[in-house]
């Protein structure tokens, strides 16, 4: 189990007790501490065994019916009360009810992978192969969330230890579909109620750094994530004869190009930073043929809500003018995604001293920016 899983885990676990001992005090903070590190230990193994058979078996969003059998199953052993398929997907919900009256404290972690071919040799590297997009590739969970179902599967395993001194109750909430735009699995799992009585939410997000450093953020913590997509239609001939086509990858690489300037010419970058992705393209089949039509698409991410609509606006004025001008056409499809996620400064207050106590010399520190990721 690395470093920072097991700093995690202690994090998530540590969490939980004093936010639901606001209104009646549990366990003595020392006491507390020393339960869950001893707890957290106890369990390091099956936690790191956890987290790469996950990763050795990922899943796509809205397939992760191994996942979650495996997360249930887990849940079930410890006596914890599981709904399955939450939503209509492959949510699982756990939910202890501790020994004493008290609040609703939820913990979220997410379980699907995404479309990408593992390049590092590890023992428990995936090998699963799917289909996306049209284009064969692997499967893997470069993103981390192999780590985040095994963190809470052994923060449910800790906490479960701890029921009998818990006032109040704890919701473990493994979401499906996380990377799948635009409402992913979080809006299903919502509808289906999983948030109704729970009155604070807690989840993280591992990433590359220094290994046990830590951050938080009060407010705006991640950016607004929209996706779109853009159909270029020229018109079809012979690579030979371009004055006789309509040639719509010379369009496409006009658009690109302009789509950069929205960003930096468009927005107000006081009011936050923006990010104008391109994340696929495609057009064509043959060296020698002017395709009819080419495809892209990519993803937004703002902050500001002024800026999110003027990027909208501006990706539709920019790509139909220039398209026009070359005699094509283009059609553009902004889809909205979630806004900004924003952390509840009173909750991350509650939170940092318990980050700050299973830190490490890595550090842990206030993220003044957030990120761009949503």
């Amino acid at each position: 189990m690395s470093l920072r899983t097991r700093l995690l885990t202690a994090a998530l676990a540590a969490a939980v007790v004093p936010s639901l001992s606001a209104a009646q005090p549990a366990i003595s903070d020392a006491a507390l501490a020393s339960e869950i590190e001893k707890r957290t230990a106890a369990i390091t193994d099956k936690v790191t065994a956890w987290r790469h058979d996950i990763h050795q078996h990922p899943e796509l969003g809205y397939q992760e019916k191994r996942t979650a059998a495996l997360v249930a199953a887990h849940l079930k052993s410890l006596g914890i009360e599981v709904q399955e398929n939450v939503g209509g997907i492959p949510g699982v919900v756990g939910i202890l009810k501790g020994g004493k009256p008290g609040p609703t404290v939820a913990l979220r972690a997410d379980m699907d992978a995404l479309p990408v071919t593992e390049l590092v040799d590890v023992p428990f590297k995936s090998t699963v192969r799917t289909v996306y997009n049209g284009v064969e590739t692997g499967v893997m969970h470069a993103c981390g969330h192999d780590m985040h179902t095994a963190m809470l599967m052994g923060t449910a395993e800790v906490l479960a230890g701890l029921r009998a001194k818990l006032p109040g109750t704890v919701k473990f909430l493994f979401q499906p579909a996380e990377e799948v735009p635009p409402r992913g699995g979080a809006q299903p799992m919502i509808e289906a109620g999983v948030m109704n009585g729970v009155d604070g939410v807690f989840g993280l997000h591992v990433g590359p750094g220094p290994s046990g450093a830590m951050s938080y953020r009060g407010g705006s913590i991640s950016a607004s994530a929209d996706t779109w997509k853009m159909i270029i239609r020229g018109k079809q001939g012979h690579g030979a004869f371009p004055s006789a086509a309509v040639d719509p990858i010379v369009v496409s690489a006009e658009i690109v190009s302009a789509l950069q300037t929205i960003v930096s010419r468009s927005l107000d970058l006081t009011a936050g930073p923006a990010v104008v992705t391109v994340g696929a393209i495609h057009g064509g089949l043959r060296e020698n043929i002017i395709p009819d039509s080419v495809w892209m698409i990519g993803t937004i991410r703002t902050f500001d809500p002024k800026s999110r609509q003027i990027v909208a606006e501006r990706m539709k004025t920019l790509a139909q003018n220039i398209a026009e001008a070359h005699g094509a056409k283009a059609e553009v499809d902004v889809v909205l995604g979630y806004g900004s996620t924003i952390n509840n400064t009173g909750m991350v207050t509650k939170f940092a001293p318990t980050l700050k106590k299973v830190g490490t010399p890595a550090g842990v520190f206030e993220n003044k920016a957030g990120t761009m990721a949503g």
